[in-house]
């Protein structure tokens, strides 16, 4: 069994784009839910008001509980550009994400 959710949620009054997968799949007694995010917030700026880059972040989680076989993995990762569009400057901040779940499927109820 496979399932995919895409989501393209986009707004234009707030220049932000939200773009998102779940997929769901069985295979071998397993159960994988793998999440995908990705945000994108677009600023125009001034080129007077030119700041610094804002540092990247990276954040990374694994987790595994023997006990119940389950297993986490947590990806992040945070930062912005400037981007020129029609001699005009722009900012944008963006936040990549991925989370992976394996559960037995004996010890699930719900596929959601």
């Amino acid at each position: 069994m496979r399932n995919i959710v895409f989501k393209n949620l986009t707004s234009t009054s707030k220049k932000r784009r939200i773009l998102s997968t779940c997929e769901v799949v069985e295979n071998k007694g397993v159960l994988t839910r793998i999440r995908r995010s990705f945000v994108y917030i677009v600023k125009s700026i001034a080129d007077s008001k030119k700041d610094e880059l804002p540092i990247p972040r990276v954040y990374v989680l694994k987790i595994k509980d023997s006990r119940t076989n389950h297993e986490k993995f947590f990806c992040r990762v945070k930062g912005g550009l400037y981007l020129v569009n029609n001699n005009k400057l722009f900012f944008v901040v963006f936040s990549h994400s991925l989370t992976i779940n394996l559960t037995p499927v004996s010890a699930t109820t719900n596929h959601k």
